[in-house]
């Protein structure tokens, strides 16, 4: 084997032999955004490893919205038809005519290579064919049609190194690099919203909240984030909880939550759910320090844009989806294997596994202090270019906290339940003392 058709991470295999003569890529992957946010380093392989290609990617419109002004990443956003399996669009039916269409204009194009990096390939694999493409390759349950050239589909594995994966088999290694670059435009908007937030401009550190997820199961609890907000606050640091207008509700309980534990400080807790579009979401989490979530969209594009994040996850979730470096980021596992409501088992996930109807938070059991102090340790990593704490300097500077209650004291509920561990002397006084992390919790299998 040549040196250049060797692994290039290890696990991943060796390089495929690139194909001759691609001009022109098409991929297909539908959607969210962290379905996207996954795929994007596998396109720059490509892009590296086809330079004279264009690429096109099928995918959904929020797609579209997000790599807008972004030509160095895909060269055309086509948003899917309704498709079962491939495109989804809650309460459109089936067009089989607009399908047609869509299909002959896209086999008009030539592809010489179409990538599928959507799923299992049982309705992905069939569709990527009718293109017409002189190349393919995907993935492959043991059922789904097979493609030129694909590896076996396994649910539990990395969606990011997954797509790396397909790629490789057409001889494009990973390109390093940015995966998402904000514009100058979202940055300084950004900066701008979090201005009039009252979250930026006078020198605190910023951290967002997105308290949302797309299955319920995955969304820790809108008081424990009340919570932490408050301890941030706390400690000096502005708080701005984000979402769409879905997510409305729980930000707007989140900020209550923080107030109302942390009047003296409620100036600090703010919320602009609901007000951004998707070029200002980007903006706003490029500017913030940390960002903390659940496992959601929003999370993967503050990955994606550099910032560090904090985030709560369902442990299975975090084989696929979970950030792969810890100097950065932080996760929080919830190990629940049985649907707190029916005790039904979570862990057999996928697309033909069957789900209960319940929408519990399998994430709950998660507490409060570890996911404080995973964002206090980024937070600290953050703010030691500028010379400051997250704890005491902070507090110090505001004059207002001496011979007060903690707010990152646990509960005396949570008290009775952990017990309480002595402060670690090397860190801050301020940290009073923390729960041990949980050996059990909720979980989600979406």
């Amino acid at each position: 084997m040549s040196p250049d058709r060797l692994q290039t991470i290890p696990g991943l295999p060796p390089l495929g032999e690139p194909f001759p003569d691609v001009r022109r890529i098409v991929v297909l992957r539908g959607g969210g955004l962290g379905d996207l946010v996954f795929a994007l380093p596998a396109i720059a392989a490509l892009r590296a490893a086809y330079p004279g290609a264009s690429v096109t990617l099928l995918g959904s419109p929020v797609h579209r919205a997000l790599l807008a002004g972004r030509p160095d990443v895909v060269d055309e956003v086509d948003v899917l038809p309704v498709v079962p399996g491939v495109g989804d669009a809650s309460g459109t039916e089936v067009d089989d005519a607009a399908t047609e269409r869509f299909v002959e204009r896209h086999r008009a194009r030539g592809y010489d290579l179409a990538v599928q990096v959507h799923g299992g390939g049982r309705n992905s694999n069939p569709f990527l064919l009718r293109l017409g493409a002189r190349h393919t390759i995907g993935t492959r349950t043991s059922d789904a049609v097979p493609l030129e050239r694909t590896i076996p589909y396994v649910y539990y594995q990395h969606e990011v190194l997954r797509a790396l994966e397909v790629v490789a088999l057409a001889g494009a290694a990973p390109a390093g690099g940015a995966v998402l670059t904000p514009t100058p435009a979202e940055l300084e908007r950004g900066a701008e919203l979090l201005g009039h937030s009252g979250a930026g401009g006078d020198g605190r550190p910023v951290v967002a909240l997105h308290p949302g997820a797309s299955d319920p199961r995955r969304r820790w609890s809108p008081d424990r984030f009340g919570h932490l907000a408050a301890r941030l606050a706390h400690h000096g640091v502005r708080v701005v909880v984000v979402g769409d207008g879905e997510d409305v509700a729980l930000a707007d309980h989140v900020v209550a939550a923080a107030r109302a534990r942390e009047p003296r400080r409620a100036s600090l807790v703010g919320s602009l759910a609901g007000q951004l579009s998707l070029s200002d979401l980007v903006g706003v989490l490029a500017s913030v320090d940390v960002v903390v979530a659940d496992d959601s969209g929003p999370r993967h594009v503050a990955e994606a844009v550099g910032t560090a994040t904090s985030a709560v996850f369902w442990f299975g979730n975090v084989i696929n989806a979970g950030a792969l470096g810890r100097t950065r980021h932080r996760v929080a596992m919830a190990y629940t294997t049985a649907c707190p409501a029916c005790g039904a088992d979570v862990t057999q996930v996928g697309w033909t596994a069957e789900r209960c109807e319940h929408d519990v938070s399998v994430v709950d059991s998660v507490t409060v202090d570890e996911v404080w102090e995973n964002t206090r340790e980024l937070l600290d990593g953050v703010l030691a270019e500028r010379g400051e704490r997250v704890g005491r300097d902070l507090d110090e500077r505001d004059h207002d906290v001496a011979g007060r209650r903690h707010v990152d004291e646990p509960d005396g509920d949570e008290r009775s339940r952990h017990g309480t561990a002595a402060p670690d002397p090397a860190r801050s006084e301020l940290l009073a003392g923390t729960a041990a992390r949980p050996g059990g919790a909720s979980a989600d299998a979406s």
